[in-house]
């Protein structure tokens, strides 16, 4: 398979790694992190330079790209661990992008959005098994629109966003809510995460949304789910490839008994195995992310393999160079512990590697049986 890009899509990883280098350098990201942990400058920046209006069709001022480049941005921000929602609020905005874009709040929100002024985002973990698929929060039809009642975990961004996305059933059907964050009946619990992520919990209590800003397609969801996980999982190869150059220029550094620790067989093969592990994390997003914008009949089965190996793989290349490190990677003050808890934490996110799994047999059992 030819993973090399188009001209237009090295344009773009280029733009976005640039301003993503500049804007986080190890002394700006410690200080956001001392924050609130949401770079709003180079949220600004990034929507300067058109790159969070990427994804969104050109009818919207956007630049009508796929899910390769949004995985070529989220690759960028992993590599600089850049304290920004890019995944999250893209992949929201896609979803508002294609369902809700005739309905002014929605247009409104996008423009802000895609100017990096404000932040959407899209609560799809659950409580108990997680299944994002097969949603808690409950939808009662009232006059003009729905009510909504019920909770969300761990919502990326969520104190930070001006909309969040809520699937919910209603009469046994899934539909999608366009939740403005302001209104009544929507409480946010602010969370403390090991990356110092913006997160929080979302409670529904008798929340009313009306009829255009719900969306009640069955297959909304699903894309959803599957975008999220593929923009989740190339930031944690961004993550994973930024921790095996940073091990890399330690180990070529730092000197033991006259050498190099890059000229130990043990240490350079450690670093080898990291950078294995990031090619098959790179193919893996890079082929689901083409699948998704394709749109092809089984890209669940390219998408779960893909989250399996960021879950999976990036925890082990981060934990590689944080070995390779010695002591100096348990240091705060040294940039590579960033990778490591940006790996464990996105990992958190995707969901266990364990439940990919399971979820990609039962999804292939379920292919190799239909007629």
């Amino acid at each position: 398979m030819n993973f090399d890009l188009s001209e237009e899509q090295k344009v773009v990883s280029g733009l976005a790694s640039q301003v993503f280098a500049d804007l986080s350098s190890t002394d700006r990201v410690t200080q956001v992190e001392a924050g609130d942990g949401f770079d709003s400058q180079l949220w600004r920046a990034l929507g300067e330079a058109g790159l969070l209006s990427l994804c969104l069709p050109e009818s919207l001022d956007g630049s009508g790209m796929g899910m390769v480049e949004l995985a070529l941005m989220c690759e960028s921000q992993g590599q600089n661990v850049s304290p920004v929602p890019l995944a999250s609020s893209v992949v929201a905005a896609m979803t508002v992008a294609e369902h809700l874009s005739d309905v002014p709040a929605a247009r409104a929100i996008l423009d802000d959005m895609a100017a990096g002024r404000s932040v959407l985002t899209a609560a799809i973990t659950e409580v108990g098994v997680n299944d994002p698929l097969n949603p808690t929060v409950m939808a009662t039809e009232v006059p003009g629109g729905i009510r909504l009642n019920g909770e969300k975990p761990a919502v990326v961004a969520l104190p930070l966003a001006q909309m969040v996305l809520v699937p919910a059933v209603r009469d046994g059907l899934v539909l999608i809510a366009a939740v403005d964050t302001s209104s009544d009946g929507v409480c946010i619990d602010e969370l403390s995460t090991s990356s110092h992520e913006s997160q929080g919990h979302l409670r529904l209590d008798d929340c009313v949304v009306p009829d255009d800003l719900v969306i009640a397609d069955p297959t909304a969801l699903d894309r959803l789910f599957q975008r999220s996980l593929v923009a989740m999982s190339a930031v944690q190869l961004g993550v994973g490839q930024g921790a095996v150059a940073h091990a890399a220029a330690h180990v070529s550094e730092r000197h033991q008994f006259e050498r190099p620790l890059s000229a130990f067989q043990a240490v350079s093969q450690r670093a080898a195995d990291g950078y294995i592990l990031n090619e098959v994390v790179r193919s893996t997003v890079l082929n689901a992310a083409w699948q998704l914008d394709h749109q092809t009949a089984d890209s669940l089965t390219d998408v779960l393999t893909a989250a399996y190996w960021a879950c999976e793989g990036t925890q082990r290349v981060v934990l590689g160079a944080q070995h390779l490190h010695g002591g100096v990677g348990s240091d705060v003050s040294y940039p590579v512990h960033r990778y490591f808890l940006w790996g464990m934490q996105n990992a958190a996110i995707l969901g266990s590697a364990s439940a990919h799994l399971a979820r990609l047999g039962t999804h292939l059992a379920d292919v190799s049986s239909a007629p």
